[in-house]
């Protein structure tokens, strides 16, 4: 059982979740970052604890904290990434490639500060955002994106539809795993897309997720954790099929999965591949989600008594990157300000705020070079090339870079 008063079902096929993968306590919501106003008041903390489903294989939080609340006042801005930045416009490149172009029309679910779309904008191709963080959208159509600040659904895909005609291309890159309705987003991805279009998703590989030890990357705003295994039966059900398949190494290892309606398209190898693996690695096996959970455990223990160490001997800790990872990682291990003085971000937006639960002040990056410290933990593992590059001059007066995910590792 999880702890609540309802007996949870799987948000995909229905059927009773009763198997845990692995439970990192009570969190808040990890993108609540907490303002300085807000620091002599108390948080909601909701419970962390994934599952997996016994007939479909997704594995899945609880809903507690409603999408309103988590999405609709958001504080991560894409374009504070120079490796998104750079995904998102390969991404764009390969789709004009592909055969995108001006008489054909994009829209983008989840779109964020219009950081990918102003790409095909720029082309001349017509496109749509849809984005229900309202701050974030604004800051999309001043970019010139013409942006939709509504959550999407087969109602909204009906409007759009008759609004704007289908679409050719829908993008939906790491959005899949923030719905908690999933047979409303999928049958909406299903209402809007052309007769002869696509729809490429984008979202963290389950099976890197257990392979990397990434589980950080769970936090509420996750309500799922994908693979094809369980994704295949959702399509269906709404009349879609994968139809191909990329490997990408971002977040730690994510596939990109193109989606069409039924019959349109002849199934590309790519399937197949993924599929196979997958079940090699164990994706149809409870015992895998099991073992997973165990071993989470571990480096837990062992990032927090790196910490606690690093507090005896004097030595002086900073973290880098705000990100959701922090979130969760920080409250699971219970470690705060006294064992990690602050956390630096280059995101305007995050500094002068607290991590949320642990209450961990968020800084601007200089404030590392100011203060050289001995430790450097970086949060955001997927983009560490980015990070280590952003702060070379650590290693010149002699500071090391910690990670904790998949094992605590320090530079030597």
């Amino acid at each position: 059982m999880n702890g609540t008063l309802h007996a949870p079902r799987c948000r995909s096929c229905g059927a009773p979740l009763a198997v845990g993968v692995v439970d990192l306590g009570l969190s808040p919501p990890s993108n609540a970052l907490t303002p300085p106003e807000a620091l002599g008041r108390g948080e909601t903390f909701y419970p962390l604890h994934a599952f997996v489903c016994e007939r479909c294989y997704l594995v899945q939080l609880d809903v507690f904290a409603s999408p309103e609340e988590l999405f609709r006042d958001y504080r991560y801005f894409s374009s504070y990434s120079t490796t998104w930045l750079a995904h998102a416009e390969a991404y764009v490149k390969e789709m004009t490639q592909r055969g995108i172009g001006a008489n054909h029309r994009v829209v983008e679910v989840a779109s964020n500060d219009g950081y990918l779309l102003r790409n095909f904008v720029a082309r001349g191709v017509p496109v749509l955002g849809i984005e229900p963080a309202s701050n974030v959208a604004v800051v999309a159509r001043e970019a010139g994106v013409p942006t939709l600040d509504e959550f999407f659904g087969v109602a909204l895909a009906q409007r759009v539809r008759g609004e704007f005609g289908t679409a050719d291309l829908i993008v939906a890159n790491n959005v899949l795993a923030h719905v908690p309705d999933l047979n409303d987003f999928v049958g909406g991805l299903a209402a809007l897309v052309a007769p002869n279009g696509v729809v490429t998703i984008e979202f963290p590989h389950l099976l890197r997720t257990i392979e990397g030890m990434q589980f950080d990357t769970i936090y509420h705003e996750h309500f799922s954790y994908l693979s094809l295994v369980a994704l295949q039966p959702l399509f269906a059900r709404h009349g879609l099929e994968i139809v191909e398949v990329t490997e990408l190494p971002t977040h730690g290892g994510s596939l990109r999965v193109f989606v069409a309606p039924q019959g349109s398209r002849a199934i590309d190898p790519s399937v197949g591949a993924v599929l196979a693996a997958e079940r090699a690695g164990g994706l149809e096996r409870l015992d895998t989600y099991v073992d997973f959970g165990a071993r989470v455990a571990k480096i837990k223990d062992d990032f927090l008594m790196f910490l606690l160490d690093a507090k005896r001997r004097g030595a002086r800790v900073a973290g880098y990157g705000a990100a959701a990872k922090a979130t969760t990682l920080l409250n699971y291990a219970g470690a705060r300000a006294d064992v990690i003085p602050y956390v630096a971000d280059k995101s305007p937006h995050k500094q002068g705020n607290s991590i949320p639960g642990v209450r961990v002040p968020i800084v601007a990056p200089d404030r590392i070079r100011a203060d050289k410290p001995d430790y450097v933990v970086i949060f955001p593992w997927n983009v560490e090339a980015e990070i280590r590059d952003e702060l070379a001059d650590v290693r010149g007066w002699g500071g090391r870079f910690v990670l904790a995910i998949p094992e605590l590792r320090i530079d030597l």
